[in-house]
């Protein structure tokens, strides 16, 4: 079994973030760089798929130079190989469009991604690329398994969970619950500098979207504190300060 995991260089959740004076750009100085944790989670379940099953799980990264740290922590973990595609992931739509590119020319069994990047929080891409390589996809997926040539996933819905099997080539989004991330050995650090990571020229997409411009929450105002028995004030507040989000 060939599996293709699709990870994203993300901020750590732990990271300041801050934009250039226009607002146009996020400023890279400083931030610290991880794998996206539901492509972690992916490419968790992955190696476990083929552990039990055999087969390779190769990682792809969309992005520049500066993400072959993470891409080399995915490594550490244990995928055998990974490809990075030369580009700045500009949208959802752009990814989708390269990595369905390279998986197109290598026949993957399984296509592998995160529910969402915790960055942008779009849930798109897995979507995308299934549509573009004419494959049936299931988002966001607590829990995958092979049987054959089939996979059976689990999602949670309201009031309930849904069950689903379809047939092999399929692209999954997966989301917490599918499997537990692994803390790479320093086994695996060290095996990682000699993977083999091919770097892919984009292929040209068209542009639909582009980024206007960022810009910060709001700060937290002060809590108002109203007695129970001002509830002419309360609703007063109610009226003239509280927002709907």
């Amino acid at each position: 079994m060939k599996i293709l995991v699709c990870i994203s260089n993300v901020p750590d959740t732990t990271t300041k973030i801050n934009f250039s004076a226009d607002n146009k750009e996020v400023v890279t100085q400083g931030i610290q760089y991880i794998i996206n944790p539901y492509d972690e989670i992916a490419l968790t379940r992955a190696l476990e798929l083929t552990e039990n099953n055999g087969g390779s799980v190769t990682v792809i990264n969309v992005g520049d130079s500066s993400t072959e740290p993470t891409i080399r922590k995915a490594l550490a973990i244990g995928a055998a190989d990974a490809v990075r595609v030369n580009a700045h992931p500009r949208d959802a739509w752009f990814v989708a469009k390269q990595i369905a590119a390279v998986a197109a020319s290598n026949s993957y069994d399984l296509i592998l991604t995160g529910r969402e990047s915790i960055d942008y929080n779009g849930s798109q891409v897995a979507a995308m690329i299934g549509e573009l390589l004419d494959m049936p996809s299931i988002s966001i997926c607590k829990s995958l398994n092979v049987e054959g040539n089939s996979i059976t996933a689990e999602r949670e819905i309201e009031g309930g969970k849904e069950i689903i099997s379809c047939p092999l080539p399929a692209v999954v989004s997966a989301t917490e619950g599918m499997a537990e991330p692994r803390i790479p050995n320093m086994r695996g650090i060290m095996s990682a500098r000699t993977k083999p990571l091919v770097v892919a020229e984009p292929v040209n997409v068209p542009q639909f979207s582009a980024i206007s411009g960022y810009d910060k929450p709001a700060p937290r105002s002060n809590v108002n504190l109203v007695a129970a028995d001002e509830v002419d004030k309360l609703v007063e507040l109610l009226h003239s300060q509280a927002k709907v989000i």
